[in-house]
């Protein structure tokens, strides 16, 4: 797959553009860590490159069928692990991995209603959610609230051993280390000026 590609992106909150001007590259194999205080809009930022919201203005190239874990962890209460993992399967075409349960410490749970798991194991469940549905660009936010120490390092090793690995790229916001070495943005530099509105045609009001 070619890289990630973002040039002067703006991109809005609630009608209030809350970044604007923010520009990366992404390769093939790589991660991208986004810093900045709670607010500044890096919830935002991924939403628009996961296409679930349109941008103000700007270009991004090569996000493609992006696979997006927002806050919450995207799992159905009343279904199993396993009925959880086969749905989302199904819905994009592809077989459940053999080894996903083990990956997420979830081995011996995947008879367990989702509706039932602790936080942390719902957060597990979410992460091996994307790790099923695949894609190339993987797009985290917060990805490792909710774990134990293990559980980080589980998942920062999917990341690397499997999904960068297989030329993968992945994009995560995080206040914390998520377990992987990887260059980090600061979205401070990009933060909108006061006062600054998103028309209805992304354009600037």
């Amino acid at each position: 797959m070619s890289g990630l590609r973002v040039r002067d992106l703006a991109v809005a909150r609630g009608g209030v553009v809350v970044l604007e001007g923010v520009s990366f590259d992404v390769a093939p194999g790589s991660a991208l860590i986004l810093r900045g205080p709670n607010g500044i809009g890096k919830t935002t930022l991924l939403r628009t490159l996961a296409g679930l919201q349109p941008p103000v203005s700007g270009r991004i190239e090569g996000a493609g069928a992006a696979a997006y874990a927002g806050h919450a962890d995207g799992v159905k209460a009343a279904l199993s692990v396993a009925e959880n993992l086969s749905f989302w399967a199904r819905l994009h075409g592809v077989e459940v991995p053999d080894a996903v349960l083990a990956r997420f410490g979830l081995t011996g749970l995947g008879q367990r209603l989702a509706g039932t798991l602790s936080a942390g194991q719902a957060r597990r469940l979410g992460l091996a959610r994307v790790a099923v549905v695949g894609g190339g660009v993987a797009l985290l936010d917060e990805p490792t609230v909710s774990l134990d120490t293990g559980s980080v390092a589980r998942f920062a090793r999917w990341l690397t051993d499997v999904h960068l690995a297989g030329g993968g790229i992945a994009v995560i916001a995080s206040h914390v280390d998520p377990g992987i070495a990887a260059p980090t943005l600061d979205l401070g530099g990009y933060r909108a000026g006061a006062g600054a509105v998103a028309a209805s045609d992304g354009a600037f009001l």
